[in-house]
C-alpha cells in the first residue's frame, strides 16, 4: 500500500491495484455476507447502496438503496449514489458487470477460499472503511475460535447440497469445502471442482455418510429431506444453515460453534 498525495494505493484479493481517498465514505456493496461485516464492524453508515439479495442485518438494510441483484447490477442507480468505493467478489459477481463499474469508480474484489483468506478479507474491509480496530478484533476473534477446530482430524464422508433440479453439490476449490474440512468432515465430492452437478446414482454409491442440505441458494426443506431419505435409507440426511459455511464475514464468529453443534447430530 503507498500514498500519493493524500490517495492511497492498495491492491485488493485479485492483485488488481486501486486507487482511493481512505477511508471510504460512500461504500456499494455488491455481496451479502460483505454488507453485514461492514454493518458489525460500524461502518454501517458508509453503506448507500447494497444488492437485493443483502439482508443481513434485517434492520439496518431495509432502508438503503437497492442496485439490483449480484449477477445484475442497475448502473443508473449506483451512478446516483456516487460511490467511493465498490466492495465485489470474484465468484459472486459478475465480470461483466464489474469491469463496466471499474472504468468509473474504485472497485475492490474479494476472492476466498480459505479461513485465511477470509480473515484477511475482514482486516481489508476495515481498513477500507475505517474500522481497522473493530476488524482486527473480529478476525481474531474467528481465527481464536477455530483452534480447537484445526486439531480435529476429518473422519465423517458428507455430500453438500446447493441446488436441484439439477441437483449440484460444493466441490473442492470452494469455502464450503474448506469449512467443511475444520468442521471434521470429508467432502466426498471434493476431487470435483466447484459446483458440480451430480445425480442420485452417483450419490447412492458415494461414500458419503451424511447428506447436508443447505438453506441457500436452494432453500432445501422438511419435504426435500423426505425425499432424498427415501432415496439414500442407507445414509443420514440433515437440512443445514448455509450462513455459517458460505457466508465469510461476520457470520464467521459462529460457525466453530455450529460445526460442533451439527457434529453432534451425526
Amino acid at each position: 500500500m503507498s500514498n500519493v498525495d493524500g490517495v492511497i494505493q492498495l491492491k485488493d484479493q485479485m492483485q488488481r491495484e486501486i486507487s482511493l481517498h481512505l477511508p471510504a465514505k460512500r461504500i456499494v456493496s455488491l455481496v451479502p455476507s460483505q454488507t453485514e461485516l461492514l454493518f458489525a464492524i460500524g461502518a454501517g453508515e458508509s453503506v448507500v447502496g447494497i444488492t437485493k439479495f443483502c439482508t443481513e442485518p434485517p434492520e439496518a438494510v431495509s432502508s438503503v438503496a437497492k442496485v439490483g441483484g449480484t449477477k445484475k447490477f442497475d448502473f443508473d442507480t449506483i451512478a446516483a449514489l456516487k460511490p467511493d468505493l465498490i466492495i465485489a467478489n470474484k465468484e459472486e459477481n459478475y465480470l461483466e458487470g464489474i469491469e463496466q463499474l471499474e472504468q468509473d469508480y474504485p472497485v475492490w474484489i474479494s476472492d476466498i477460499v480459505t479461513l485465511d483468506e477470509s480473515l484477511d478479507m475482514i482486516r481489508q474491509v476495515g481498513l477500507l472503511s475505517g474500522k481497522a480496530s473493530a476488524a482486527d478484533s473480529m478476525a481474531s476473534e474467528v481465527a481464536e475460535s477455530f483452534i480447537e477446530a484445526a486439531n480435529e482430524k476429518p473422519d465423517v464422508s458428507v455430500a453438500y447440497f446447493i441446488w436441484q433440479k439439477p441437483y449440484m453439490v460444493a466441490g473442492g476449490g470452494t469455502f464450503i469445502d474448506e469449512v467443511l474440512k475444520l468442521g471434521g468432515m470429508v467432502n466426498v465430492f471434493a476431487g470435483l471442482k466447484r459446483y458440480p452437478e451430480v445425480d442420485m446414482e452417483t450419490v447412492k454409491a458415494s461414500d458419503a455418510e451424511v447428506i447436508l442440505l443447505s438453506s441457500e441458494p436452494y432453500p432445501f426443506r422438511e419435504k426435500h429431506l423426505a425425499a432424498f431419505q427415501e432415496c439414500l435409507p442407507d445414509k443420514k440426511i440433515i437440512l443445514v444453515d448455509a450462513m455459517p459455511f458460505s457466508w465469510y464475514g461476520s457470520q464467521l464468529l459462529r460457525t466453530a460453534a455450529y460445526l460442533r453443534q451439527l457434529r453432534m447430530q451425526f
